[in-house]
């Protein structure tokens, strides 16, 4: 079985645009609770954890449990990877 590309995984990931609203949200904390993402979407919360977990199997986000809330952040090295994707395609378009 051949493996999945990760920078595909990551790319796939953001390509939606509730995951992308939800990325938008992380940039901006440190950390957001799983019930407080439905503020920006009109998605169900099933929907809502569907997409977290989307994000978390690319390496997009990470998850950690607070009490009884799983709390979201960006993953550490989300930024460096998105940089080096940026790199790699740097030489394909100019820029005006």
């Amino acid at each position: 079985m051949k493996r999945r590309d990760p920078d595909v995984a990551l790319l796939s990931a953001l390509a939606d645009p509730v995951r992308l609203s939800f990325v938008r949200q992380l940039v901006e904390s440190d950390g957001i609770c799983a019930c407080d993402f439905s503020e920006c979407c009109t998605v169900s919360q099933p929907t809502i954890s569907h997409h977290l977990k989307v994000l978390r199997e690319a390496g997009v986000v990470v998850s950690e449990r607070q009490g009884t809330n799983i709390v979201y952040s960006l993953a550490p090295d989300f930024s460096r990877r998105w940089a080096g994707i940026g790199a790699s395609l740097a030489g394909l378009v100019q820029v005006a």
